[in-house]
């Protein structure tokens, strides 16, 4: 399983005036992601345009950053499947997929920009860009990574 993600809107609020608030929503995210540890990480945010996958894994805690994998084309390298999909963000996804050769891989993308994606798509979950990733995201991440089969680890309580 794939998670496609974004920054600004999922991530932190945007705009974000505050430095201070960047990434203030990753920890919910990474409470996520560690339940399922099977999930593999792509960086589809325009952070990647300016920033190499190397500074993106190191804002993320030490055990989630080794499970971002790369970060997405740009629309303007793929311009077939651009053609094809027509939405700029799920172009870049499905590109990133097909370059992979993991065109039918179960994924899910989170970001704040539904009109980046074909309408009515179903692993896309979008946040509030005000808000970022809350509770109503949270619920709909664990949902569809439990639906798609991805293993999660229980913790046993003594």
């Amino acid at each position: 399983m794939f998670l496609f993600l974004d920054f600004d809107g999922v991530l932190h609020p945007d705009p974000c005036y505050d430095k201070s608030q960047y990434f203030s929503c990753l920890p919910r995210l990474e409470s996520v992601l560690r339940d399922f540890p099977e999930v593999q990480i792509v960086i589809s945010s325009t952070w990647r345009e300016k920033r190499p996958v190397s500074l993106l894994k190191s804002f993320f805690s030490v055990d989630i950053g080794t499970r971002v994998i790369g970060s997405t084309p740009f629309w303007y390298d793929i311009p077939d499947i651009v053609e094809v999909i027509g939405y700029q963000r799920h172009a870049e996804i499905e590109g990133w997929l097909r370059q992979c050769g993991e065109p039918w891989s179960d994924w899910v993308a989170i970001d704040d920009k539904s009109h980046l994606f074909k309408p009515f798509l179903k692993n896309l979950i979008k946040t509030d860009p005000i808000i970022g990733f809350d509770e109503h995201a949270e619920k709909m991440l664990r949902l569809l990574l439990a639906k798609s089969g991805t293993r999660r680890v229980t913790v046993q309580r003594i």
